[in-house]
């Protein structure tokens, strides 16, 4: 409902080639649609929207990547520009203003809620370094803690991401020694405070 929503509004202005419901959708129908931008959320079940837009930039790099979210969260919104977003909007803003931060991505022009872009100025001035920490899983480990988050059983994790059963234990043990973490319940809070699951 709230697609077919978006795509009423979006429609004014724009050709809406589709929409999906996960993030591995998104990267099977960015493939096949080619779109010029792509408006994105942050939880988004089997590959969150951080994930989903690394790897989306990484393969169509001219893409412009816009993230529509309700996260009022600057780790969020760091994470999202390292991945190449062009704009981080909330979902509590008039319809104007999403329409104007999609039109400024789509010319090349960066666009950054007000209220992140006041917060992320302010942790810059206190850590001038804090914008420039680098993520310490690697893809495999974010893409296993999302569907360990998610309650999957390792066996569909297997298949999902075409790796042995064994290859999904060795990923969740380093993601969890990395992460300093020792249960899945640890793991499910980790993955909801980093927006990887909602």
């Amino acid at each position: 409902m709230y697609c077919e929503l978006l795509q009423r509004l979006l429609q004014s202005e724009y050709d809406v080639v589709g929409y999906v419901g996960d993030g591995r959708e998104l990267l099977k129908a960015v493939t096949t649609l080619r779109p010029d931008v792509v408006l994105c959320a942050i939880a988004m079940p089997g590959l969150n929207g951080l994930d989903s837009g690394r790897r989306l930039k990484k393969e169509h790099p001219q893409i412009k990547l816009v993230y529509l979210t309700m996260h009022n969260n600057v780790e969020y919104a760091r994470q999202a520009l390292q991945a190449g977003a062009s704009a981080y909007v909330l979902k509590n803003v008039e319809s104007s203003q999403l329409l104007h931060a999609i039109r400024d991505a789509s010319q090349g022009v960066s666009y950054l809620a007000p209220e992140i872009r006041k917060a992320m100025r302010t942790i810059f001035i206190r850590d001038p370094n804090a914008v420039e920490r680098p993520e310490h899983l690697t893809d495999r480990q974010r893409e296993v803690l999302q569907l360990v988050a998610e309650g999957r059983p390792f066996g569909e994790i297997a298949a999902q991401l075409k790796i042995s059963y064994r290859t999904v234990r060795f990923h969740r043990a380093r993601m969890m020694e990395e992460l300093g973490i020792s249960r899945d319940a640890e793991v499910v809070k980790y993955a909801m405070e980093h927006g990887i699951i909602s």
